[in-house]
C-alpha cells in the first residue's frame, strides 16, 4: 500500500473523534513490529522517527527511513512517516526527500516569543514543502538532553488563550499540548487534566496530540481521546516491551548467542503493545477500510 500522510490520517481521526498511534521506531525490529501491530489491528498507523533516533544512527536519517518507507509500502494498512522533535534546521530539511510527509518542530524549550518565531519560520518552510507540521507548547518534559521539567509544576501546562494565539501565529496544523504527560515514564502513573484538555480543545481548530503517552493508563488515554486528542505519541512502552523480552529470553536462555533467537521475542513483544495500544484507542474503528 503506497504510503498516506499523517495530515490525512490525523485529520480523519480528528474528524471521527478519534485517535491514531504514532509510534518512536529507533530499529528495523521497531518498524516491523508497529507495521504488524497496525496490520493485526486493522488500524492506520504513523511511524515516528525523532531526532534523538537520528543521532543514534550515527546522525545519518535516511537508512532507517528507506527501511520505513520500503515496509510501509507492503503493509496490509494506511502508513504514514513522521519526523519527531525536530530541533536541528539541517534535519528539517532532510524530511521530504527522506518520505516524510510531516514534521513535529520542536522550540518548546525556548521562551513563548522565541518558540512562536521559531516555529513560524519552520511552519513556513514546511508548508511550501507541502509538509504538514506540529508543534508543543507548555512543558510536557522528560525528553533527553533536556532539564527535568515537573510536568504538574505551575506554568508547565499549556495555557488556552496563549494557545490560541500561538497557533494563529504560528500557523502550525497539530499542537502537542502539555496536560499532565511527561516523555520516557516507565510507569503509567501519569493524571492527565481533562479539564484543561476540555477547554484546549474549545479553543483552538487544530488537531491536538499527547506526547508521553507511555505513562498514561488505558482509561485517562480513552479519556483524553475523548476530550478531544487525535494523535496519541507512543515511544517508551515499545521499548520497555521490546527490553522485558529480550531479558526473559536471555535469562532462561543464557547459551544463546544468534541474535535473531531474542530479537524475534522484542519484535513480537513489540508487535502485541502496538495492538494493545491501538485497541485501547479505538484505532480499528478508522481503519483500513476508510482508507483504502
Amino acid at each position: 500500500m503506497p504510503l498516506v500522510t499523517t495530515g490525512e490520517l490525523v485529520g480523519r481521526a480528528a474528524g471521527a473523534r478519534s485517535a491514531v498511534a504514532a509510534f518512536n521506531i529507533i530499529t528495523l525490529e521497531h518498524v516491523e513490529a508497529v507495521i504488524a501491530g497496525a496490520e493485526s489491528a486493522g488500524a492506520p498507523v504513523v511511524l515516528q522517527v525523532s531526532e534523538n533516533a537520528v543521532k543514534f544512527r550515527y546522525g545519518r536519517l535516511l537508512p532507517l527511513a528507506r527501511a520505513a518507507v520500503a515496509a510501509a509500502e507492503r503493509a496490509d494498512v494506511p502508513v504514514a512517516l513522521h519526523l519527531d522533535h525536530v530541533q536541528s534546521a539541517d534535519l528539517l530539511r532532510q524530511a521530504p526527500e527522506a518520505g516524510f510527509s510531516s514534521v513535529m518542530y520542536d522550540a518548546a524549550r525556548l521562551s513563548y516569543a522565541d518558540n512562536l518565531a521559531a516555529t513560524r519560520a519552520a511552519a513556513d518552510w514546511a508548508h511550501a514543502q507541502g509538509l504538514w507540521i506540529e508543534a508543543e507548547l507548555g512543558q510536557i518534559g522528560g525528553k533527553a538532553g533536556l532539564p527535568a521539567l515537573d510536568a504538574h509544576a505551575p506554568g508547565a501546562r499549556t495555557d488556552p488563550d496563549q494557545a490560541r494565539d500561538f497557533v494563529a501565529g504560528t500557523e502550525v496544523d497539530a499542537l502537542a499540548v502539555a496536560i499532565g504527560s511527561a516523555h520516557a515514564m516507565t510507569t503509567r502513573t501519569a493524571t492527565l487534566d481533562h479539564g484543561l484538555l476540555k477547554r484546549l480543545s474549545a479553543a483552538l481548530s487544530v488537531p491536538l496530540v499527547l506526547h508521553g503517552s507511555s505513562g498514561v493508563p488505558d482509561d485517562g488515554l480513552v479519556a483524553a481521546v475523548a476530550g478531544g486528542i487525535a494523535k496519541v505519541n507512543v515511544g517508551t512502552a515499545l521499548n520497555a516491551a521490546m527490553t522485558g523480552a529480550v531479558r526473559d529470553f536471555l535469562a532462561t536462555h543464557p547459551e544463546a548467542v544468534d541474535s535473531r533467537k531474542y530479537l524475534s521475542v522484542g519484535r513480537d513483544a513489540m508487535a502485541r503493545e502496538v495492538a494493545r495500544i491501538i485497541g485501547v484507542l479505538g484505532g480499528a474503528r478508522s481503519g483500513r477500510a476508510s482508507l483504502a
